[in-house]
């Protein structure tokens, strides 16, 4: 029993935790990140594989974490999908790094490791390893100078961009 107990902690850790390199950006300020976001790109993963134009909606919930609406179409059947998740502070609240729920008890890392700091309309955001990544914007397009700042960060991370997935809007 005391080993099931240990594995399952390991477990919850590892998924909370940060890639190699990846540092979650400080003076972070929720409030100002609240409100919908575009998400321009990402790694493919099974939670969102077919959809395209994906955003995201993040507003305060009574115990003071974070309401996640995640929504998109999904390609095969031109239906819309939506996720209603949630997400709290790992550590202190002026770091990027949430953990994040769509899915009862289990957690996730969200972790933001770059955020436009003067006016937060983009962000760069992993999981717990190098398979998540994600750039987010306020607007659903961004400019090509943003988009190869965003390679270049993520491939000196050790992210494979081989198969980043360029999300229709």
């Amino acid at each position: 029993m005391r080993y099931v107990l240990i594995l399952g902690c390991l477990m919850i850790t590892s998924c909370l935790s940060v890639p190699d390199g990846v540092v979650p950006v400080k003076n972070f300020e929720l409030d100002r990140y609240l409100g919908r976001w575009y998400e321009i790109a990402r790694l493919d993963h099974s939670f969102e594989r077919d959809l395209e134009a994906v955003s995201a909606n993040y507003s305060l919930k009574d115990d003071g974490g974070i309401k996640v609406i995640n929504s998109g179409i999904n390609t095969e059947t031109g239906l819309q999908e939506q996720a209603e998740g949630r997400a709290y502070f790992v550590e202190d609240s002026t770091l990027g790094h949430f953990k994040v729920s769509f899915f009862g008890p289990f957690f996730g890392s969200y972790v933001i490791f770059e955020l436009d700091q003067q006016d937060y309309q983009y962000a760069f955001v992993a999981g717990n390893t190098t398979n998540y990544l994600w750039l987010l914007a306020r607007t659903p397009e961004v400019s090509d100078d943003l988009m190869n700042h965003f390679r270049s960060s993520a491939e000196e991370l050790g992210f494979n961009l081989e198969d980043l997935i360029l999300v229709k809007h």
